[in-house]
């Protein structure tokens, strides 16, 4: 019988490029593949919103905060180092904070420098082709100014700037703080999809370990355990970070924007407790899985025990009548064999030792029910 095989999403991995042993701090070693940034900028107030694309000649502008405005620009691409250095170098970033933004295989984690805030947060989230995303994105916060660093042009923005666009809540009103707030409210607001998908594959793994368990279960099972460590690894941190920035201590957080970010510390919590709860369900699958082919090795094995069982005394009966004495020789050779209905009690023979074997093992509760296990105690109907 053709068994179907679940589909699990896979998180999306890039092998990590990391500078050569004994490489200076600083040393840039950028990913292989990732496309060259497109920067966009947003300059908005309550009122208006101003969405322009940049070329390299307006970058040293573009940082430059309007009077009562707030400027957004989103750097979506890291393929090219030259340009994201001339960028630290408008922004006056440190040298291993840039270092943070090329490597992508960071943990998140926040960093307070003097000048700013840095915040490097995972985006998971569905993609269209039924895998899951797995991105890498820095935050710059300073005063009235936000820069964010993609690794590759993507949608997982594309709330955030509808809501910039069409002026809707209290978006425009937020300085950059709120800004990052709104923009890592939507990064974790990915999660949830993801782990919906995870929860149905888990209730079919769940269903398939106790009605069929097979070879490709326990594939499938091992599966979810390996993606379960992906989100796991991107989602854990993100505890510490969404904390430290809801405390009184980060000074580019103003005290108004800190409880927005305990509400994301709450969604991550959630989060997280769903994927740990998801290990452990995963484990405890793989524990099930084990027992139910146990239980299924050990019916097979009662079975071939039962038929060895009682061929044993039927094929002693045989093997002894099988054994050509000559009854003319000696009068205690085998006297049945001149019997004349000697052959019929020999099968006679056979057959109720095969039906008082067979009533012994069921009484027995070895073969089949036994009559206790009926519901009315062993009572008639």
């Amino acid at each position: 019988m053709d068994r179907p095989k679940l589909h699990i999403p896979r998180v999306l991995r890039r092998k990590p490029k990391t500078p050569a042993p004994g490489s200076a701090p600083g040393t840039l070693a950028p990913v292989e593949g990732l496309p060259s940034a497109e920067i966009t900028r947003f300059v908005y107030d309550k009122d208006i919103c101003e969405i322009t694309t940049l070329d390299l000649s307006q970058l040293e502008a573009s940082v430059v905060v309007p009077e009562g405005k707030t400027v957004w620009l989103d750097v979506q691409g890291l393929g090219d180092v030259d340009l994201l250095r001339r960028i630290a170098e408008v922004l006056k970033l440190h040298p291993l904070t840039l270092e943070d933004i090329v490597h992508i295989h960071q943990r998140p984690k926040v960093e307070e420098f003097a000048e700013y805030l840095f915040i490097v947060i995972r985006a998971i989230r569905r993609l269209d082709d039924d895998r899951v995303g797995n991105e890498q994105i820095a935050l710059i916060v300073k005063p009235g100014l936000l820069v964010t660093f993609q690794e590759r042009p993507g949608g997982g923005f594309a709330p955030v700037r509808r809501r910039l666009d069409e002026g809707k809540g209290h978006i425009r009103r937020g300085g950059s703080d709120y800004l990052a707030y709104a923009l890592m409210d939507a990064v974790i607001d990915n999660y949830y999809p993801v782990i919906e998908a995870y929860t149905i594959i888990m209730d079919q793994l769940d269903d398939a370990v106790r009605a069929n368990p097979h070879d490709r279960i326990s594939r499938d099972i091992h599966g979810m355990r390996r993606e379960m460590r992906q989100l796991r690894r991107a989602v854990w941190p993100l505890r510490d970070v969404t904390s430290a920035l809801g405390r009184d201590d980060v000074v580019f957080i103003a005290e108004r924007v800190r409880p927005a970010f305990r509400d994301c510390y709450d969604h991550v919590v959630q989060v997280s407790d769903f994927i740990d709860g998801a290990r452990e369900r995963a484990s405890e699958l793989a524990d099930l899985f084990l027992i139910m082919m146990g239980e299924r090795t050990n019916q097979v094995m009662k079975v071939l025990t039962i038929i060895a069982t009682v061929f044993i005394p039927l094929t002693f009966l045989c093997g002894l009548y099988g054994m050509n004495f000559d009854p003319d020789i000696s009068p205690y050779n085998m006297p049945e064999l001149r019997w004349r209905y000697g052959y019929p009690v020999f099968w006679a023979v056979m057959i109720l030792v095969f039906i008082g074997m067979l009533a012994f093992f069921r009484a027995k509760g070895w073969l089949g029910r036994s009559p206790t296990d009926d519901g009315d105690d062993g009572r008639s109907r």
